[in-house]
């Protein structure tokens, strides 16, 4: 009754509603785009402040080095920054050389490589002030060694941006287990590195920072996520450094860049104060680990931080130190392999590398033994590519949306924009015609409620089993396989999902893996590329060959792997891969 008076009283008025209502939308529409606009220089003041912090950092840094040389006109810092790690440390422990002077000279030659490359995010000025720390407490195995870290690995007072504009300003309140027990070994972090957009992608670029390049070839990108990590330590910014990997991220910037990076069993390091833009995702695990030049590199930094403070820091880290015996053995050894997984046809050069190692071996007395992967084609989308993406990409996508996109990630991106019913009816119409694109519309999709979800990790749980007794039933004790290379063009990382077939498996199974440099792509190599088909001949075969084109010279790896917690027997592989073909 009162909404008929009102409705006649409102009548009665004879006011013309028509311009009050148009006034009404216009104004609607002018407050919205006023609100556009004034989010948009939010979020554009957020990135001009963290590149003023990184500019700023680098004039610091700058005049820091030039006020030590004034101080020391002796100092020359390429003799410094040319060393391995085990000469490095040999000599701060014995004196030959000073914490200060080895600090000055990896600063000196990281601001140089930042210049060319783009690969820093960050220096940590108050690795200046922990010299005077290091001096007074001359212990750890890492004693005056100067480390760079991903921009994702917490240390205190700077931002940890994982490349997202909503991650910017908020600085690290304490810094991450790993990070305060490689001060406990007297390393000094002093720079950090670039990353993707989001962290999942395993290209370099974002739209705080830019894109990082490949320090062997400025027209290629130097892989990802640990992307910066790979091209400063390539570029001999850095002896040491580390990254994290959910996909490859570790060993593909290793590979792509030539040196080496190790893949712990999730959890044998700490991931407390590590950021990510996925987290509460637990079906295919992510690693925080070391990226080197060499295997003995990698090997010293896990034998340092597995000790009582990382244990006593973090107890949910099993208290397992490093196994030198295991490490240091001689032992021949029962070898897994495989040349193509059967998804992602490998590269010529991958091939061909991965047949020189194997032959390598072969010679040197170890035994090989063929196992191909299990399942792969069922298992890299409805586990790992789902698991990833079990809420739809809802959370990866919240971060991407805080700011602008960048171009490497526009594709992943539009397809994280489309509905799930969209993508399923996308994933039947299509699967005639491209049954993997299918297959990936079909995972991004997610799992559709907490019973799938927990049979998934039913799944998941299972297939492990399956190939921990498959590896039981060959008797191997490590596995051979082709590793990811060589570096792509740009733009090629975020729409070749596809070929991380041969890194994500090892994510999913939680096995520690390694990516080994052994060789360079030769031009037979390149002329090769003319006949690859792949095993699809689909749109993602043909994007691969542009991808990796014009790769003359490149890096190219091998990837070495061990069951979970052997860590060590698979750095004992890597470290028995790179002499034989470092002597080849």
């Amino acid at each position: 009754m009162e909404s008929f008076h009102l409705q006649q009283l409102i009548s009665d008025m004879n006011i013309n509603w028509t311009p009050v209502f148009a006034a009404t939308v216009c104004g609607t529409g002018a407050f919205i785009l006023f609100w556009k606009w004034r989010n948009n220089q939010k979020i554009q003041k957020k990135i001009l402040n963290a590149r003023k912090r990184r500019e700023n950092s680098l004039q610091l840094a700058e005049k820091a080095v030039q006020q030590f040389k004034i101080q020391n006109p002796d100092f020359e810092s390429s003799s410094i920054v040319s060393l391995s790690l085990s000469e490095l440390t040999g000599k701060l422990e014995d004196g030959s050389l000073q914490p200060d002077a080895v600090l000055h000279a990896f600063m000196e030659k990281a601001l140089e490589v930042n210049k060319s490359l783009n690969c820093g995010t960050e220096i940590l000025m108050e690795s200046v002030a922990q010299l005077k720390e290091i001096n007074t407490q001359k212990k750890g195995l890492l004693y005056g060694v100067p480390i760079s870290i991903k921009d994702n690995v917490g240390y205190k007072g700077h931002d940890s941006s994982c490349g997202v504009v909503g991650m910017l300003d908020q600085p690290a309140v304490v810094d991450s287990v790993v990070v305060t027990v490689l001060k406990k070994q007297g390393a000094i972090p002093f720079i950090k590195t670039n990353i993707p957009q989001g962290l999942l992608n395993y290209d370099c670029s974002n739209p705080i920072y830019g894109q990082t390049l490949n320090p062997r070839n400025l027209q290629k990108t130097p892989g990802g996520s640990s992307g910066g990590e790979g091209a400063l330590i390539g570029g001999g910014g850095s002896i040491l450094g580390f990254g994290t990997d959910i996909g490859g991220s570790i060993r593909i910037p290793a590979a792509f860049c030539g040196i080496c990076g190790f893949k712990p069993t999730s959890k044998r390091l700490s991931g407390q104060g590590i950021s990510s833009c996925v987290k509460g995702q637990k079906s295919v695990l992510s690693s925080i680990g070391p990226l080197a030049r060499d295997v003995e590199s990698v090997a010293l930094c896990m034998r340092a931080l597995l000790c009582q403070d990382m244990f006593t820091l973090d107890p949910t880290v099993p208290p397992i130190p490093f196994n030198q015996k295991v490490y240091e053995s001689s032992e021949p050894l029962r070898i897994g392999y495989y040349e193509n997984d059967g998804f992602q046809q490998p590269s010529p050069s991958m091939a061909r590398v991965f047949r020189e190692t194997k032959a390598l071996l072969e010679k040197a007395g170890h035994t090989l033994v063929p196992f191909p992967p299990l399942r792969l084609y069922e298992v890299f989308h409805e586990f790992a590519f789902k698991g990833v993406m079990a809420d739809g990409g809802a959370t990866l996508f919240s971060h991407l949306k805080s700011g602008p996109i960048d171009s490497c990630l526009r594709d992943q991106a539009l397809l994280l924009r489309i509905p799930g019913f969209v993508k399923k009816f996308l994933s039947v119409v299509v699967k005639p015609v491209f049954p993997r694109l299918s297959a990936s519309l079909n995972a991004t999709g997610g799992v559709g409620s907490i019973e799938e979800l927990w049979r998934h990790h039913v799944n998941i749980e299972e297939y492990i089993d399956e190939v921990i007794a498959e590896w039981r039933r060959l008797n191997v004790d490590v596995l051979l396989c082709p590793m990811l290379g060589p570096a792509y063009n740009f733009h090629y990382c975020g729409r070749l999902t596809s070929a991380l077939s041969y890194t994500s498996l090892y994510n999913l199974l939680n096995f520690p893996a390694g990516a080994v440099a052994v060789s360079t792509v030769t031009e037979e190599d390149e002329a090769q590329l003319s006949q690859y088909k792949g095993v699809f001949g689909d749109v993602w075969d043909k994007l691969f060959v542009k991808a990796v084109k014009d790769g003359v010279g490149l890096p190219v790896a091998v990837q070495c792997v061990s069951l979970p917690w052997q860590d060590e027997m698979c750095l004992r592989f890597m470290r028995e891969v790179e002499k034989l073909t470092a002597n080849n």
